[in-house]
């Protein structure tokens, strides 16, 4: 590749990213009905025009927040996970790193549960509109699963990255209402609960 193709494609994910920041911020101080595109932008410091060429819409921007959460969750993972073989070890690495991801975006989490709760919203994390997100967490925790030393049947290991991902969801939730220190009793809900 050119190296202004490199360049311009750095600038745009730089952009990208700029804008979903600005969004969480607003979305963590105003919530995410007040915040407008128009907001967003400004705090972006780009072009409302800009904002909506990367992003379509706040739901568009969700999305694309949940892609990036996703991506780094899977980037570090194998960091993570390297020399780990017991299940419940791989599984705590796991929820850890989510946990540890998520830390900084715990007030926007907040703020913005009660339109994710919605099973009738496209941000829920079990609508359609997230659902190529919600597959990259199914694979990863499929990968939590292969290097490990968990024995299970068939039927049961067939079903068990997803089982785990509604797992992962019930600690999402435990986290979104945890007011404890750094989120600590989450991390202890995590240690008590996986073995």
């Amino acid at each position: 590749m050119p190296d202004s193709t490199v360049m311009r494609q750095a600038r745009a994910e730089q952009t990208r990213t700029a804008i979903i920041e600005a969004a969480l911020s607003l979305f963590s101080e105003k919530g995410f009905d007040a915040t407008t595109m128009r907001a967003i932008a400004q705090r972006a410091e780009v072009s409302l025009g800009s904002a909506y060429y990367y992003f379509e819409s706040k739901e568009q921007l969700i999305q694309g927040f949940y892609d990036q959460t996703a991506a780094d969750h899977a980037a570090a993972l194998p960091g993570r996970l390297a020399g780990l073989t017991s299940f419940s070890d791989r599984l705590v690495a796991h929820l850890d790193l989510w946990l540890e991801l998520m830390a900084p975006h715990h007030p926007f989490a907040v703020a913005f549960f009660r339109n994710a709760a919605d099973p009738a919203s496209p941000l829920s994390p079990f609508s359609s509109a997230s659902g190529p997100s919600r597959a990259a967490s199914i694979a990863l925790l499929a990968d939590v699963i292969d290097g490990s030393d968990l024995k299970a049947s068939r039927a049961i290991g067939a079903e068990l990255p997803e089982l785990l991902w509604l797992f992962h969801m019930g600690v999402v939730l435990f986290w979104v209402y945890d007011r404890s220190d750094g989120q600590m009793a989450s991390r202890l809900l995590v240690r008590r609960t996986v073995p």
